[in-house]
């Protein structure tokens, strides 16, 4: 399990820009303080030796070491104390020339003793909602806005709410690819995002895209530069650790888009990289619509999910 090297080198760029952004607000901050009361910057100077002053004491040797250090640290907090009265005098508060952070926990580094901090792992949890296709989805659409109530076979869907729950659980060491089968308003899309987020705030690159843009994404690709450096936007579809295809069959279908199916199938399969791939149509409409290589690895490598019922939008 890992993020998306993509979006981790993003955040971490946002952490240090962050971090410079608050060095240089603390920088002006404290020019604003000098000017205001120039007797700081003395003060701040002397502070600055402290370090130095410790260590010149220690290398006058251990006889009346002790002595010389709580001089030294008795002089150090009437600097300070005299530091804030005078930032006080000025209508400047105590902590005004402090680093200011967004996290106080990291410092804005994102790790707290070599772990990552809550503030990291969110800001990269973002940016997956982000880069997954379906940011404003998971707002509303998840495991726990899903409701059974609107079932008529409750405990049908039950069971199907369910396995997707362990099928998050165990996706680590299970990665099996799904075909969730059945008409509009059942319920496809919700868990599908449901799958889909949980999967992206355990640290999963996840892409949810609908079957028409992502054949658009690899017809566009075709008329690249094919010296650009940057990185065709197609192959997210065929490296991501799980690519969930909306609204299959409902693609303008053609030889190419047909061609980039298969080509897509095959190739995540055999990386052991799943799909999950939701759709309107049934058995038969997708045996007459797609040739025999892909429904034969639809119907024996997928796990089919079948949505039944009436249009929960339409009742």
């Amino acid at each position: 399990m890992s993020y998306s090297r993509k979006n981790a080198i993003l955040v971490r760029e946002e952490f240090d820009k962050k971090r410079i952004k608050n060095e240089q607000e603390r920088e002006s901050r404290l020019e604003r303080a000098y000017s205001l009361c120039p007797e700081l910057l003395k003060i701040d100077s002397e502070l600055s030796k402290t370090g130095l002053n410790i260590m010149a004491s220690a290398m006058q040797g251990k006889e009346g070491l002790e002595e010389r250090i709580n001089a030294l640290k008795e002089q150090n907090l009437a600097l300070q104390a005299n530091r804030i009265e005078l930032l006080n005098s000025v209508g400047l508060d105590s902590d005004y020339t402090d680093m200011k952070y967004e996290c106080d926990k990291c410092n804005d580094l994102g790790y707290v003793n070599g772990k990552m901090c809550s503030c990291y792992k969110n800001a990269l949890i973002q940016k997956g909602y982000e880069s997954s296709g379906i940011g404003k989805l998971f707002e509303k659409q998840s495991f726990e806005t899903f409701s059974l109530d609107v079932y008529e076979n409750k405990e049908e869907m039950q069971g199907l709410f369910n396995y997707l729950i362990n099928y998050v659980k165990g996706f680590e060491n299970d990665k099996q690819s799904l075909l969730f089968v059945g008409g509009t308003g059942l319920g496809k899309t919700h868990l599908s995002t449901a799958v889909a987020k949980s999967l992206i705030e355990n640290g999963y690159d996840v892409v949810y895209e609908t079957a028409q843009n992502i054949f658009f994404d690899f017809d566009n690709d075709r008329f690249r530069d094919r010296y650009s450096d940057e990185e065709m936007v197609s192959q997210k579809y065929l490296n991501c650790d799980l690519l969930i295809i909306d609204d299959l069959g409902a693609e303008a279908v053609s030889s190419f888009s047909v061609s980039c199916l298969y080509n897509i199938i095959n190739t995540r399969l055999n990386k052991g990289l799943p799909i999950i791939a939701s759709t309107n149509l049934s058995s038969a409409e997708i045996r007459k619509i797609y040739n025999d290589r892909i429904t034969s690895r639809l119907f024996g490598e997928f796990t089919i999910k079948l949505f039944r019922g009436s249009d929960m939008r339409r009742r």
